[in-house]
């Protein structure tokens, strides 16, 4: 079994080839395809690769399957005996990907 770990915009993922994840907002177009450089850990079956902190010549080729907009938060401000209330809402911009090949 082949997997790595992976991070972009400031999250960690477990990967495997051909699988698809939902990632923060990607730069590119409908199935227009990526690399990604920042590889943390490779194991290949037995063999284990780990980096410090990344694995240097390792990337990982991707392709943005679907982005698309989040559920929408909604936040309140309030505040006690004085009739202020606040409501704003949020959408998080997402990209799925899916996992081309994992590159030692």
């Amino acid at each position: 079994m082949k997997y790595a770990i992976i991070a972009t915009s400031g999250t960690q993922y477990k990967i495997e080839e051909n699988q698809i994840i939902t990632v923060d907002k990607l730069e590119g177009k409908k199935d227009s395809t990526g690399k990604i450089d920042s590889v943390l850990l490779i194991v290949n079956d037995d063999k284990i690769k780990i980096g410090n902190p990344t694995i240097k010549d390792a990337t990982v080729e991707y392709q943005i399957v679907n982005q698309y907009q989040g559920d929408k938060v909604r936040v309140s401000k309030f505040k006690a005996k004085s009739r202020y209330r606040k409501t704003m809402g949020f959408r998080s911009q997402l990209t799925d990907i899916k996992i081309i090949k994992i590159n030692l």
